[in-house]
């Protein structure tokens, strides 16, 4: 399908327009006088013709990226100076993990990350959390009248703001022909409430700048890039899976084994000098791990709550409960639950009638951790954000899955309340509710990804691009030839001679 007979799409050939191509921002805009007209300005310049309004898509895009993070820094101001009297940080929905950290992992005190202190996260977030806070520290033994913990949050935020910014240029760099995909990123509630919640911004914008890599056809590049982000959060490695089983498909190994091989590299080299330092307080991000029994708002902690309320009267432990005891059990159940999910979406992309696209398939895997996973902390939801603009960018089911994050939220809140004051804010069964929305509107974004993936022609990306934009070396490439006698061997079979 040509680019000029898209709905959505300028007489270029060039930039979607959502209130022409998304039924539902169509819908919304009709509150505005309808969709865009055919002589809007944008439209009447003609092809090729350079862009002379300052505020272009992209600059209004960035633009909003930055209010969302300014009102974030707004929401989170009231816990700044670290005075959390009257449980504030939770009244006030500002707990931020990132100050205090600051004082737990002993940075106000001068040690040094892995060698003085076990941190419970991966290297390069236990680093990044040094490099930050060991100055701080050291300005504020010099000058007792700053807090340090405010000063160390502000230049977190700032930091991390920044990334956050550079996550949403890189989706504006990957998708040129559609930059307001981008504000769904942009614009995001839950950027907005957890993005200084904790580290996670840095894998974000780490794993970004490694898809784009892959994307400009640099596949150590991107490697390494993802080697670092997974170093930072373990997740950026899961985005491996979908680049190798994708080239597998295209015949295109070699580029993904080098990607894979950068990125154990960078893994290796990062963790090497904390290793060195103190193996035992490096290993304390797998200790915790290994040891923590089931998490809030997760699909065990739902079922836990099940449990309770179906439990029969014999006082056996219901399964779930059964499986919060004896954690072994729960990690090797849970880990098996996330291998089949992979399994599924490889098998996925090879029977699918069309080559998936790299996005589509890395929001799958990464979804499909958080669901079974034991832990699901509220700030997780940065890892999907990126990854749902990039493999669906439809702003209907988006919104509905950000309403189910702010309800989330709230309900985390009031459930952290309660157990700071021994007094509970709402019903269990809300905050249950709660998580289980978000556990539904994750499961719902699943199944349209899926069902776009089977459907290519429902898929509004290949609606505006020829094949898959985020591929690199994919990006148009054909079908290797034994996987159609893979997939139709009865074709093999008849096309083999018969013997005497």
């Amino acid at each position: 399908m040509s680019t000029q007979s898209t709905p959505g799409i300028d007489d270029a050939g060039t930039t979607d327009h959502p209130s022409r191509s998304d039924g539902f921002v169509r819908g919304i805009s009709s509150v505005i006088g309808g969709p865009l007209g055919d002589h809007a300005t944008a439209l009447d310049r003609p092809a090729g013709r350079p862009e002379r309004r300052f505020w272009t898509a992209v600059r209004i895009v960035l633009a909003l990226a930055c209010l969302t993070l300014a009102l974030h820094w707004v929401q989170k101001s009231p816990c700044q100076d670290g005075a959390w009297q009257n449980n504030v940080q939770y009244t006030r929905f500002c707990y931020s993990d990132v100050l205090a950290l600051y004082y737990a992992e002993g940075l106000n005190e001068g040690k040094v990350p892995y060698r003085d202190h076990p941190v419970e996260y991966p290297v390069l977030t236990g680093y990044f959390m040094g490099a930050l806070g060991l100055p701080v520290h050291a300005i504020g033994d010099g000058d007792p009248s700053i807090n340090q913990g405010q000063w160390f949050y502000n230049l977190n935020a700032l930091v991390l703001g920044a990334l956050a910014v550079a996550t949403v240029a890189v989706i504006l760099a990957l998708r040129r022909r559609r930059p307001w995909d981008a504000a769904l990123f942009a614009l995001a509630p839950a950027l907005l409430l957890t993005a200084t919640v904790n580290w996670d911004l840095l894998a974000v914008g780490l794993a970004a700048f490694g898809l784009l890599a892959w994307a400009r056809r640099r596949p150590a590049l991107a490697g390494v890039l993802l080697g670092l982000a997974g170093a930072a959060k373990l997740w950026p490695l899961f985005l491996l899976g979908p680049v190798l089983i994708l080239a597998l498909r295209a015949a295109r190994v070699r580029a993904a084994l080098t990607a894979v091989g950068a990125a154990i590299v960078a893994v290796v080299l990062v963790n090497l000098p904390a290793v060195w330092a103190n193996p035992e307080n490096w290993g304390r991000f797998f200790e915790l791990n290994t040891t923590r029994p089931i998490d809030w708002g997760t699909l065990w902690y739902i079922g836990r709550y099940l449990d309770g309320k179906v439990g029969s009267e014999s006082g056996r432990l219901g399964p779930f409960e059964w499986l919060n005891v004896h954690i072994p059990t729960l990690n090797t159940l849970s880990y098996a639950l996330f291998a089949l999910a992979c399994l599924g979406v490889a098998v996925l992309a090879l029977r699918a009638p069309r080559r998936p696209r790299l996005a589509q398939l890395a929001f799958l895997v990464v979804a499909a951790f958080l669901i079974f996973s034991k832990v699901w902390s509220q700030q997780f939801v940065l890892w999907l954000l990126p990854l749902a603009v990039l493999a669906r960018p439809k702003w209907g089911a988006f919104l509905a899955w950000q309403f189910a994050e702010v309800c989330y939220f709230v309900a985390f809140y009031g459930e952290l309340l309660g157990a700071a004051t021994s007094r509970p804010v709402f019903p269990e069964g809300v905050f249950v509710l709660a998580a289980s929305l978000r556990l539904t509107t994750v499961v719902v974004l699943c199944v349209l990804v899926i069902r776009e993936i089977l459907h290519p022609e429902r898929d509004a990306v290949r609606a505006t691009y020829p094949d898959d934009p985020d591929g690199g070396v994919l990006d148009g490439a054909a079908d290797a030839g034994w996987l159609d006698r893979w997939r139709h061997p009865t074709n093999k079979a008849a096309a083999e001679p018969a013997t005497a």
